[in-house]
């Protein structure tokens, strides 16, 4: 663990791959993309990237960043708002 030069410990952020709310935004993307009617390999041909990098992200296996949800959210018609108030 890393420390201060006072000697306290810092109190690192954790990660959050495996977190509550983690999950729900892996649940939240598999409803969408279901409602939506779509595969995972039809959403990924929309974002240009293989089947595979939705599979992982809906499996938790991969964090997604603030512009890939963002691009995702147009192909599924999320309305981020929402769906970030949901996560909060």
């Amino acid at each position: 663990m890393q420390t201060l030069s006072t000697g306290k410990a810092l109190d690192p952020l954790k990660k959050t791959i495996h977190s509550e709310k983690q999950s729900k935004l892996c649940a939240l993307l598999v409803k969408a993309r279901e409602k939506a009617g779509m595969t995972q390999t039809a959403l990924a041909k929309k974002l240009g990237k293989p089947q595979s990098f939705v599979a992982k992200l809906e499996g938790g296996e991969r964090r997604l960043d603030v512009i890939e949800f963002l691009e995702i959210a147009k192909h599924l018609k999320i309305d981020v708002k929402t769906a970030l108030e949901k996560l909060a």
